[in-house]
């Protein structure tokens, strides 16, 4: 392993950094942090010193759209949104008509459908292709802080408010749960059942950095909440894979997998 290029506090300025690989091809990362820049590098890490993204706030979120040709960028200082057009390298801002600042922006896996959260917990769904723009006042009632898109077209959003939602295209929620803790790291996911499926039935979160919620959409009934030992120390990251399995990482270095089937 060597390492290709690495970037210094002097362009990103000092403190949290965030960054996003584009999807599909992979030729361009965008970095930012605290000196409200949005730097953008290709593979090699030239620095393309002809796109500089200017924020008015700090970067909140960022996401490639499925084709890598699209970056979103949301900020804290207002509700503008600004795009970065990887083919013309015009840098455009979409004004989303909501006046708090933006928590979180996220491309749909397959459509050119986004969504946009705030911090009063307000959405904004915007289809790049058709500049059509649903905004849906009090999605949530706090800040949205967590978000994920299906496969099927369906967008799970986390709140401040400890409440996990399940909107369809439109926004019209079709499920909504009450959580114990504040969310984090939503995921769409299978879980193992007897019956054979290939469609996302499930949404995973993240809950005060302790539990893991699992959310079958077939049997909401009945939603399970994983507990780890205490001596794991917190919730990292996790990921789901292969049949219905979860690889789990602690912040005091465990690491566990698990079985998401009932009877195991």
């Amino acid at each position: 392993m060597k390492a290709v290029f690495e970037v210094y506090p002097v362009v990103n300025g000092s403190g949290v950094v965030k960054f996003s690989w584009q999807k599909e091809v992979g030729n361009y990362l965008a970095i930012t942090g605290a000196n409200k820049v949005v730097n953008i590098y290709d593979r090699h890490g030239e620095h393309k010193s002809d796109v500089l993204i200017i924020l008015p706030g700090l970067c909140t979120s960022m996401d490639w759209d499925k084709d890598g040709d699209t970056l979103a960028v949301s900020q804290d200082k207002n509700g503008v949104l600004f795009m970065w057009d990887v083919h013309s390298f015009e840098v455009t801002k979409l004004d989303t008509g909501l006046k708090e600042s933006l928590t979180l922006c996220l491309w749909a896996k397959h459509t050119h459908l986004l969504a946009v959260g705030t911090s009063k917990g307000n959405l904004l769904l915007y289809n790049h292709r058709t500049r059509r723009k649903i905004p849906i006042l009090g999605k949530h009632t706090r800040k949205i802080t967590c978000g994920a898109w299906s496969s099927e077209n369906l967008l799970a959003l986390g709140s401040e408010d400890k409440t996990l939602t399940i909107s369809n295209a439109e926004g019209d929620t079709l499920k909504q749960t009450t959580l114990r803790a504040e969310p984090y790291n939503i995921q769409f996911s299978v879980v193992k059942s007897e019956q054979k499926t290939s469609e996302e039935n499930a949404v995973s979160v993240v809950l005060g950095h302790k539990t893991l919620f699992l959310y079958d959409m077939d049997n909401t009934g009945k939603p399970i909440e994983l507990a780890f030992q205490p001596r794991y120390g917190e919730i990292v990251t996790y990921k789901w894979y292969g049949d219905g399995f979860i690889m789990i990482g602690f912040s005091l270095g465990f690491f566990v997998v698990i079985s998401t089937h009932r009877e195991e």
